[in-house]
This record gives structure tokens, sequence and C-alpha cells, in this order.
């Protein structure tokens, strides 16, 4: 996804063409740029997925290319399984050769076999692709050069020292952003506070700071929303205040490049010197106590789960000295601000979600969220009453709960 790409058009073109030869009518596009098929299955990324959810809705889907769809032999066969259970037919204009390759839902042997083939090739030519980028990264980390990708908060990119290549500079603009907000840590403001007053400058997130100096619009597509503008959060934030790469240094997972002799590789100048930063990582760690619960193994509500009060997403929050937890509206944590912040006790709702669905669907076995989320299953949660009482213990407030099949992400 980038200003000067043409494939989004020349796939459109290609789908179109396939379309009108076979007698199709489109009726939408799930457009999912900058979404990478090695990585995510067409059941994970956040436009197709919604109308996988639903295939009584069209009778085919068509790609411009098998690789458009899938990289991988496994994704072919989870995407075959869903064609022959849901009798939906799959397309791939396959522009090279001159006509589509259709695949009906009970295809025939010899088309499955040429659709494993061309994953194959697919997966392979991806492994190829990969190595060939890790080679390359490899130098450039080693030489403090700019390979690409979202550049740290703070800095912008500039042209190498040498010539060759790219480096990273101090952005004039949120350089002195970085620096307020290492003011304020040390203040004491909460990292939620912070981004609050970051929202209320109308401060750019990094992602959209990057996007607005390649000259892309802002914002994109998360959690099956779209957004004009991503908002700051005090994740977003503990990111940028825990990278080295505000020392300057040459950042790979999180931590330090180093040379031959164990000295940090630079990628720009510092915009905190070494004290600095330390200064700052005790300061964070003062507002941890080193205590954190254990996480529960599974949330099978995430994504199912959502607050009334804004419609965003519930997760779960564990209770110290307590066996259960809750699942909660997070709008502050988006740095968002919810009239009604919804919460309730996560045992009671996944049992009430639980029992909805094998009453909807006349199940008696087990529930996943995988099953949830395939059937659209959304359980909205309206915020509680105060004050308490023996009441309150007896179970959830179902007048506060709505369960809904098909309901889109």
């Amino acid at each position: 996804m980038t200003p000067v790409t043409t494939s989004p058009g020349r796939q459109r073109a290609s789908i179109q063409l396939s379309a009108r030869r076979l007698g199709y009518t489109l009726i939408a596009e799930a457009s999912d740029l900058g979404v990478s098929a090695r990585w995510l299955s067409p059941f994970e990324r956040p436009s197709l997925s919604t109308w996988l959810q639903r295939p009584h809705a069209y009778e085919a889907i068509v790609w411009s290319h098998v690789d458009r769809a899938v990289r991988s032999v496994a994704h072919m066969s989870d995407l075959l399984e869903w064609s022959r259970q849901s009798s939906t037919a799959l397309v791939f204009a396959m522009p090279e050769d001159h006509r589509p390759l259709v695949v009906a839902p009970q295809a025939e042997s010899n088309t499955i076999r040429r659709c494993m083939e061309l994953a194959r090739a697919a997966e392979q030519e991806t492994r190829a692709i990969s190595a060939r980028l890790t080679s390359t990264h490899e130098v450039l980390r080693a030489t403090g050069r700019y390979g690409g990708g979202l550049v740290p908060f703070g800095y912008r990119k500039a042209p190498h020292p040498s010539g060759m290549g790219w480096c990273l500079a101090p952005d004039p603009e949120t350089a002195t952003v970085v620096r307020a907000i290492v003011e304020d840590v040390h203040a004491g403001l909460s990292l939620v506070t912070i981004a609050h007053r970051l929202e209320t400058a109308g401060v750019l997130v990094p992602r959209d700071r990057h996007a607005q100096l390649q000259g892309r619009p802002t914002g994109g597509r998360r959690h099956g929303r779209d957004f004009e503008r991503f908002r700051w959060t005090a994740g977003s934030l503990c990111k940028i205040l825990r990278t080295p790469a505000l020392m300057g240094h040459r950042v790979h997972k999180g931590r330090t490049v180093r040379d031959a002799e164990g000295s940090p590789v630079l990628i720009g100048p510092a915009l905190l010197t070494e004290e600095e930063f330390q200064a700052l990582q005790e300061a964070l760690g003062t507002r941890s106590n080193g205590i954190h619960p254990k996480r529960r193994e599974t949330s099978p509500l995430i994504g199912v789960a959502h607050c009334a009060g804004c419609g965003g997403r519930m997760y779960f929050a564990a209770r110290k000295a307590y066996a259960y937890g809750d699942y909660v509206c997070r709008a502050s944590a988006r740095g968002a601000t919810c009239a009604a912040p919804a919460a309730m006790r996560a045992d009671w709702l996944e049992e009430y979600a639980f029992s909805r669905y094998r009453e909807a669907f006349g199940t008696d076995g087990g529930v996943t969220r995988a099953q949830l989320l395939a059937r659209g299953v959304r359980v909205t949660v309206g915020k509680g009453r105060p004050g308490g009482g023996p009441e309150r213990l007896a179970g959830p407030d179902t007048s506060r709960l709505s369960f809904t099949i098909g309901s889109c992400p």
C-alpha cells in the first residue's frame, strides 16, 4: 500500500473482466490493503472475513489470482473446505491464462489438484522473497541504514551520509512532542492522562504521522472498523518510551543492534542521552510493583462481547485476590471516552453467551470463540447500576444483556 502502487487497480480490472465473462454481478468489494496473505488466512483478514461469515449473501468470490487469496497450502485447503460446506464457488481471474479458474463447491479432483499446486508455488515464492528480504535487512541493520517500515516516533527518513540509502533524522514536529511526553512522565502524569492530552492537542500517532510523511491518508481499518485517524493509548505510548531508538540506536525485535565490538549501531542522532533514557525507564518501572496476575489461557468472548455505551470491544481484566475476573469496556485505553462503560463478571457473561448459543443452534457440546465468531454472535452489555447487596452475587442481570446472531464485527 504505497502512493505509486498500481496493484489494486489491476486486480479490480481482472476481477471485473472475469465477472463479466462468467455473467456475474459484483455486489461488493473486500479490500484488505496492507495485509499479507502470507501471515493471515482469508478468515483472519479484516474486510474479507466478515463476508466469509455470511456466505448466504452471494454465490461466488472472485480474486485476481490465487496468490491474492492464499499463499500457503494449508490456507488453500481450508478455503476449499469452506467452499464445499458453504456451497460457494471460488473464482481466480488468472489473467496470464486468459481465462478464469472456476472452483465449484463440489469441484473435481483435477481442479482441486491444480489449486493446491498453485498454492504450493505461491508458498515457495513467498519463502524465497522472505529469504532475500531477511538477508537485505541484516546488511542494513549492520550498517545503520533505514530499511523501510514504520519510522520510530520523533524521527523522519533522511539521506544516509554515505550517499547510499537512507537513515533517520529528528522530526522537528514530533521530536519536541517526545521531550514533552518525557517531562510529563517525570512530573508523575499517568500514560492514560498523557494519551488524552495528545488526543486533545490533535497530535498524530506514529502510524498516522508516518503515513502523512509518505503522502498517504491517515487512519485505516482495525478490528473491522474504519478510522480517519488512530487514537493514542497508554500502550502505544509505552512502546515509544521503552524503545532504545530514542537514543538513536538501530533496533531489531525490541533490542539494540550491536556491532562486532558490542557498540550500538546508530541509525540517527539521539533524542535522549543514555542517562536520560535510563532515568525514563526507572520512572516507568516505579509505576509497576512487578506483580501481575496470572493470565487466562483463553478469553472466549474477545470480539464477541461489546459495550453498549460506546460499541467497542470488551476485554478480560483479572481481579487481584479473586478467582474470577471481568470483561470490561476499554474505551479509555483506546484514548476514547465512553458515556456508560460496561463491566461484568467473566464467568457469568461466558455462561450466558454459551447457553444462548446452545439454545440457538441446538447443541449440547462445548462452545469455542471460533464458533461464536463464525456465527457472527454478538453479546452487548449495558452499564450496571451502582450499589451492592446479596442479590448482586446471585448471578448476572440479564436485562443488561442482548444476544444477536449474524452481526459483523
